[in-house]
């Protein structure tokens, strides 16, 4: 199947997740709103839960390519730091499938998911890579780090030298969780991030 085609079955699977609980959600539905057959949805996704798996590793990967975006922007590192965290509350507003997985919060209208990696038949890799393990909090939370350290080292930096960048760019995607879980008032977070983090990320980047 072309990768248009799939990611038509995991529109129409958010529609339907959006609209109504997941328990009530019909493969043939999702296969009639993409215009294909229900065994073409079997094939490509093996199952509902399998379709349900390949649509959470879709969100999370859109929410974590959104924390680059964010990374990216040309502004000093505090400012970065606190877009990312910005963009964490805002998608986590938006997207009930990436506040559940930040928040580890699965309400009964969610797919009941295991987020350990499943036996895996598919011969389509993106859904090989669906059925792997998916993120817990905590991963997001090293994941997240992880990169914002990346983005914001200058070339060449040691290991060594980026302890308390680490630190800082941990403490911001911690508070952004919170207030995932405890939204602030309109444009809290960006202060909170402000607020917390050294004044020395504000330099100017090398």
């Amino acid at each position: 199947m072309m990768p248009a085609a799939r990611e038509s079955l995991l529109d129409a699977a958010y529609t339907a997740l959006v609209r109504r609980p997941w328990s009530t959600v019909r493969m043939v539905d999702v296969a009639a709103v993409a215009g294909v057959s229900r065994q073409t949805l079997y094939n490509e996704f093996g199952s509902k839960e399998g379709l349900a798996r390949a649509l959470v590793r879709r969100e999370v990967d859109g929410y974590l390519a959104g924390v680059e975006r964010a990374l990216a922007t040309p502004v000093d590192s505090r400012e970065r730091l606190a877009a990312t965290a910005e963009w964490t509350v805002a998608v986590s507003r938006s997207n009930l499938l990436v506040r559940a997985m930040l928040t580890g919060c699965w309400s009964e209208r969610l797919p009941a998911l295991t987020l350990s990696a499943v036996p895996s038949s598919s011969v389509v890799p993106a859904q090989r890579r669906a059925d792997g393990p998916l993120p817990a909090p905590s991963d997001f939370v090293a994941l997240v780090r992880d990169r914002a350290v990346a983005a914001l080292s200058p070339p060449g930096t040691a290991r060594a030298d980026t302890v308390e960048l680490a630190r800082s760019c941990e403490l911001a995607v911690r508070l952004a969780l919170s207030c995932v879980a405890a939204p602030p008032r309109e444009g809290g977070v960006t202060d909170l991030v402000r607020t917390a983090l050294p004044r020395q990320l504000s330099r100017p980047l090398v």
